[in-house]
C-alpha cells in the first residue's frame, strides 16, 4: 500500500514539475520577439545616395548588422520616383524620429515617412521648390527641412508633415544641423559665406557665424555648441568657427597633397565629421581620395591619411565611434585606421551613399539613432 502511495506521489510530481517547464517555455516564447526584428545595431543606407547613380546599391534603404560584420540584412523599398521619368530621383537626406519609430528620406521632389518597425510607407509628401538635407530635433516632433537651393527653410511637424513655418533670407538653402541640446539649428546656404543660427523655440534666425573664406559646404559642430567646423569652397581643408562669439578663429590646409578636379561637388574637402568624443577630425578629400585626419583641439595637428576606393563625400560615425562610414562605402576602425570591409547588398555589388546613420533596435523598437552629420558628442 505504501509503495502505491509513494508512486502515486511521485506521478504527481512529475506532472506538476512539466506542467510548470511547460508553462515557462511558454512565457519566454511570448516575449521573444517574432522571426526577423531587428535587435542590435544596424547602419541604415539610403540609395541612390550619390545623385542619381543606381550602380551604388540601386534603390531603397538598405539594412546593415554593425556587429556582425556589417553584413546585408535587408532592403526596404522606397518612393522617391522622379515625376517625369519615374526613375528613383536623388536622396538628399536622412533623418530619426525614435519616439515615432520613423525614418525620413527627402529627395529633390519631395519627403518620405517610412515605420521603422513594420517597414511600410506612412506617408510621402511633395515639398514646394523641393527638398535638402534635412535634421531633426532630439525630441523627434520637429525637423528643419531645406527647400532645394531657394531661399528658405521649412519648419515641419514629424507625425503629421504639415508645415508649421518658413524661415526666409537665404540665397541657396542646403545643409541643416539640429544640435543635440534641442535649442538651436544650424542653417547653411551653399551661396553665402555664414553658418545662421535659428532659435528653435522660436524658430526665427537670432544669428551667425563667419564669414568664412568661401561658401559653405558640409559642416559640424561639438556637443556643447561652442565650436563650428566648415568645408569652403575651393579649400583643401576646413575652417573652424567660435559659435559663442559668431567669428572664424582658425583655417587649416591638409599639408602634403595637391589639390585637384572632383567628380561631384566641385569642392575639393566636401565632407567633414567630428568623432563622438570630440578627440578628431576626418575630413574628405576627393580629388586624392582619401580622408585625412585631425586632432580635435587646437592647433588642429594632421595625424594621417586613409586611402578610400572612391571619392568621398560625406563621412559620419557610429555612436559609440567605433565605426567611421565615408560615403564611398567602407567600414574603417576608427582606433587602428584599418578598412574592415566594404558595404556589400543583396547582390554584393558595391554600396555607396552619402545618406547614412545608425539606428539601435531593442526587440523590435528602434530606441536609439545616430546622425549622418558626425557630430561631436561631448555635452
Amino acid at each position: 500500500m505504501k509503495i502505491r502511495i509513494s508512486l502515486a506521489a511521485a506521478l504527481s510530481g512529475l506532472i506538476i514539475i512539466v506542467s510548470a517547464l511547460s508553462w515557462k517555455t511558454a512565457s519566454q516564447a511570448v516575449k521573444t520577439p517574432p522571426s526577423g526584428f531587428l535587435n542590435g545595431r544596424y547602419l541604415f543606407a539610403a540609395v541612390p545616395g550619390v545623385r542619381d547613380y543606381l550602380g551604388y546599391g540601386g534603390h531603397g534603404l538598405l539594412i546593415f548588422d554593425i556587429d556582425h560584420g556589417h553584413k546585408f540584412i535587408k532592403r526596404i523599398p522606397l518612393n522617391g520616383l522622379h515625376p517625369k521619368s519615374g526613375l528613383p530621383s536623388n536622396v538628399k537626406g536622412i533623418a530619426v524620429s525614435i519616439p515615432l519609430h520613423s525614418v525620413y528620406i527627402t529627395t529633390l521632389e519631395g519627403l518620405q515617412r517610412v515605420d521603422l518597425i513594420t517597414g511600410k510607407l506612412i506617408w510621402e509628401k511633395p515639398i514646394p521648390d523641393g527638398c535638402d538635407r534635412l535634421s531633426i530635433a532630439p525630441d523627434g516632433k520637429t525637423m528643419y527641412l531645406p527647400s532645394l537651393e531657394s531661399h528658405y527653410w521649412n519648419v515641419i511637424d514629424c507625425e503629421t508633415g504639415n508645415i508649421i513655418k518658413r524661415l526666409d533670407g537665404f540665397n541657396k538653402s542646403h545643409n541643416t544641423i539640429y544640435a543635440l541640446s534641442g535649442k538651436h539649428a544650424y542653417l547653411a546656404d551653399i551661396a553665402n559665406t555664414v553658418v545662421k543660427i535659428a532659435d528653435t523655440q522660436t524658430n526665427t534666425v537670432i544669428g551667425q557665424v563667419g564669414p568664412f573664406i568661401n561658401f559653405v559646404r558640409p559642416f559640424t559642430i561639438n556637443g556643447k555648441e561652442t565650436r563650428i567646423f566648415v568645408n569652403c569652397n575651393d579649400l583643401l581643408g576646413f575652417e573652424v568657427g567660435d559659435l559663442t562669439t559668431g567669428r572664424k578663429i582658425k583655417q587649416v590646409v591638409v599639408e602634403g597633397w595637391d589639390k585637384g578636379p572632383v567628380r561631384r561637388h566641385a569642392c575639393p574637402s566636401h565632407g567633414i565629421g567630428l568623432t563622438p568624443d570630440e578627440k578628431e577630425i576626418w575630413l574628405c578629400d576627393g580629388f586624392n581620395m582619401r580622408l585625412h585626419i585631425f586632432s580635435g583641439e587646437a592647433p588642429y595637428q594632421q595625424l594621417t591619411t586613409i586611402p578610400l576606393q572612391d571619392m568621398p563625400g560625406w563621412v559620419t560615425f557610429t555612436l559609440d565611434g567605433k565605426y567611421a562610414y565615408p560615403s564611398s562605402g567602407e567600414v574603417i576602425d576608427v582606433k587602428t585606421r584599418k578598412v574592415l570591409t566594404t558595404l556589400k547588398d543583396e547582390h554584393f555589388n558595391n554600396v555607396e551613399s552619402e545618406k547614412v546613420l545608425e539606428i539601435d533596435f531593442k526587440n523590435g523598437k528602434p530606441v536609439k539613432a545616430g546622425d549622418q552629420f558626425g557630430l561631436g558628442r561631448v555635452m
